[in-house]
């Protein structure tokens, strides 16, 4: 057989050993038949058998400890309704080469694939084609626009169907008013015919692509069930059945109830993607970009990391970078949740899809349009709506048997019937069976609440890993913070001076302020900060001595800043205000002295600083306890430090709070509380609180404004976008409404027809009424999860 030749990046190679310990593992991998690694170009040249496994390639490398960099698409699917046609999707498009995972979106009609970098589009329309679906890549700009154009499509179909239908109806209505006409039995055939094979026609190919693959959908029920009603119709026409004996009407109204509810869920399909949508129209379509020695408008696709880029006024920020020339206020309430508009200036970052207000700037690119943090972030919402709920399982396998049950439970039905002498009833009852059996319901039940849930945790700042966290963050027992940064503002500030001679407070932080204008130690900029609205003398001869402080001359007094330890090396004794110095430590905050060497010795002010709680955590901290969560602190931080902040934000003898905690001892509390049964989330923003983020039920890293760490945002479940703590107990509220939503549309999943099935099979229900029900069914369903659009 002939083999195909395969181009494969690499990732961590690093000298001839990896190139070799490469070879080995692709020589051993099935389907290969040679490989030639390229240690310059980081790429192995690969001859392959047909048959081959993109999986067992990735596989293979991964265990001698090399990756290979995939690529995304996303396919927009026309003709995917329920479980069945996903897993027909699935099915399909895993065995295309060169595709390693396929996660579909049953409420956005769409497929996610991650595949190797020379898999082409191609194929996989072919494969999706083949299985039979409409298909197309899918971009952020054309999304919308193909589920329009296959609304269109809809519209149109049910505009003609129910066209065709009403006369069909119309004598039943008349009937009510005591008005007996009907329409000639040859013109009920025409007008049902012509239902049948052309609004109808999609559910044939629909269901002939189903039987194909032998994962029958509802298209098949839908099928076969108006097309026995129409051929009973037809054979008791021909046998001179006269017009008020034919069921042509039934058959018609199932395609068009059908069809209603078809295009009433394609609209609340659109509406449970609003939030990705607002996200990806952050986007603009073209940038100001200095090209040529003048500014021009590019498309965005042409914006290059480095490229010089001028944003106006009411405009969006094309591309995540750092302010070079002029300041505004930028509104990034779409991005991080938060509603008040933040200064910018020379030096700051800006994020991509922010609304520029009040003032014209220039910025650096720090990358690539489709590498910033909002193309990111609607790449991890697309990824999170996709995925799958464990709660979903269940419905999946019930999914999955559901049709080929119901065709049974319809063949029965008729057979008993028959038994009875009754066939023509016993006819009429299978087609309500196999109409208002209708899976719909039970694939939308869970996907359509996850999609609007994570989207609108989105539009709040809030960014789920996937759909499995909604349920971890629904059921939690404990929640435990870090202190830095994420209790605290991260930053410590200025918070008392002690004056210890002549000079008055404003007189000792103007001194401390002239030292500390060169340097760069945290404490120093607290300083500069508190100084930052009155005049500060210039300090002359400054020098920062490492471990101890700071030294200078300001006019004739030679000053210096730093520890006790400092201070007693230059023969100056803090004994006398160590009391004061022990307060201020028992409080948790760090002292600093200000003293003189010249031309008298003495000491002339305590300064103490402490990271200050954000404004909003003590809010947060009450809301989480009114949810029944307990609260814990574990920090870094000096234990008298942590229990000052504890204290501050009202933790009581019961909460459990922990200073002078390693990484590793954070870790082994977050395994102590799970070993007692408690699901525990852990919210940190720093490298050191990776290990534990990654260990607890749930783990929440802030990111907001570059604070957090890029490590702190992937071991975490959720990632807070904004400064605002108050976001989680509104995420962990969306999360348990979600998860009630999928419950309750579950449960209406399966109560629906554990009522309706066994109306049908005793003939107590006719197939008018129950496709009518059936659509009814969807629209709950579907109607149940977007209520959580307003949670």
């Amino acid at each position: 057989m002939a083999s195909t030749e395969l181009s494969l990046p690499i990732s961590g190679m690093h000298c001839a050993a990896c190139v070799a310990r490469v070879e080995k593992a692709l020589a051993a991998t099935p389907g290969v038949v040679q490989a030639d690694v390229l240690l310059t170009e980081n790429r192995a040249q690969l001859k392959v058998e047909p048959g081959w496994s993109a999986i067992t390639l990735m596989a293979a490398l991964r265990k001698a400890g090399y990756d290979v960099p995939l690529t995304q698409a996303t396919l927009h699917l026309d003709g995917l309704h329920d479980q069945a046609d996903a897993l027909r999707a699935h099915e399909a498009l895993a065995k295309v080469p060169g595709v390693i995972l396929v996660q579909v979106n049953l409420s956005a009609s769409s497929v996610a694939l991650q595949a190797l970098p020379s898999t082409q589009s191609a194929p996989l329309l072919a494969a999706a084609r083949a299985a039979g679906f409409g298909a197309a890549l899918q971009t952020q700009t054309d999304a919308g626009a193909q589920l329009e154009r296959e609304q269109a499509r809809l519209r149109r179909d049910l505009f003609l169907a129910w066209a065709l239908t009403l006369p069909l109806l119309a004598p039943m209505a008349l009937m009510l008013g005591g008005i007996h006409w009907m329409i000639p039995g040859p013109a009920q055939a025409i007008l049902a015919t012509l239902v049948q094979l052309g609004p109808g026609r999609r559910f044939y190919k629909a269901a002939w692509a189903g039987l194909r693959a032998r994962s029958p959908g509802m298209d098949v029920l839908v099928a076969l069930g108006s097309t026995s009603a129409w051929g009973l119709s037809l054979w008791l026409l021909w046998r001179g059945a006269g017009s008020m004996e034919l069921f042509f009407e039934s058959g018609a109204s199932i395609l068009s109830f059908v069809l209603l509810g078809r295009y009433l869920e394609g609209r609340a399909k659109r509406a449970t993607g609003s939030a990705l949508r607002g996200l990806q129209e952050l986007a603009p379509a073209q940038a100001e970009l200095w090209r040529d020695e003048a500014w021009r408008l590019e498309p965005l696709s042409e914006l290059k990391a480095s490229d010089r880029v001028r944003v106006r006024p009411g405009g969006r920020i094309p591309c995540d970078g750092r302010v070079t020339e002029g300041r505004t206020h930028v509104d990034e309430a779409h991005l991080s949740g938060e509603p008040l508009p933040v200064a910018k200036e020379v030096g700051d970052v800006v994020r991509a899809g922010a609304l520029n207000l009040d003032g014209v700037i220039e910025l650096r690119a720090s990358q690539t349009a489709a590498a910033s943090s909002l193309a990111q972030l609607v790449r991890l919402v697309e990824s999170a709506q996709a995925s799958k709920a464990p709660i979903q399982r269940l419905a999946d396998r019930v999914a999955a048997r559901f049709v080929p049950a119901v065709l049974l439970l319809a063949v029965a039905t008729l057979a008993a019937w028959t038994l009875a002498g009754r066939w023509g009833q016993g006819l009429i009852a299978a087609v309500s069976v196999l109409v208002v059996a209708c899976p719909c319901a039970l694939g939308l039940a869970t996907p359509t609440a996850v999609v609007v849930g994570i989207g609108r945790a989105a539009r709040r700042g809030l960014l789920v890993r996937d759909a499995a966290a909604l349920e971890q963050m629904a059921s939690l027992d404990r929640i435990v913070f870090d202190k830095t940064g994420t209790l605290t503002r991260g930053e410590p500030e200025l918070l008392h001076i002690e004056p210890l001679g002549e000079l008055n407070r404003l007189q000792v932080q103007a001194l401390a302020a002239a030292l500390s204008a060169g340097s760069e130690h945290p404490l120093a900029r607290a300083i500069r900060e508190a100084q930052s609205d009155l005049p500060t003398a210039a300090a002359t001869e400054v020098r920062a001595l490492a471990g101890l402080g700071l030294m200078g001359k300001v006019g004739e007094q030679r000053l210096h800043l730093g520890s006790s330890r400092y201070l007693l090396e230059l023969g100056l004794s803090t004994a006398a205000w160590e009391a004061s110095a022990q307060k201020q430590a028992a409080r948790g905050l760090s002292v600093s002295w200000l003293a003189a060497s010249q031309p008298e010795p003495q000491l002339l002010g305590l300064l103490s600083f402490g990271d200050r709680p954000r404004a909003e955590a003590a809010r947060a901290l009450a809301d989480l306890r009114k949810q029944g969560l307990r609260c814990s602190l574990l920090s870094g931080d000096r234990p008298e430090a942590a229990r000052a902040v504890a204290q501050q934000l009202g933790f009581g003898a019961q909460d459990e709070v922990h200073g002078g905690l390693l990484p590793q001892d954070k870790l082994g509390a977050i395994h102590t509380w799970r070993a007692r049964g408690e699901r525990v989330a852990m919210v940190g923003d720093g490298l050191n609180d990776a290990p534990a983020l990654a260990a607890a039920d749930v783990g929440i890293a802030i990111t907001a404004q570059g604070r957090g760490t890029d490590v702190a945002a992937q071991a975490s479940t959720l990632t807070l976008l904004s400064d605002d703590l108050r976001r989680i107990p509104e995420g962990l509220t969306l999360a348990r409404r979600t998860l009630r939503a999928i419950r309750q549309n579950l449960f209406w999943a399966f109560g629906f027809n554990a009522v309706m099935l066994p109306l049908a099979m005793a003939g107590q229900l006719n197939p008018l009424w129950a496709s009518a029900a059936m659509a009814s069914s969807s629209l709950i369903v579907l109607g149940n999860a977007l209520r959580l659009r307003r949670a």
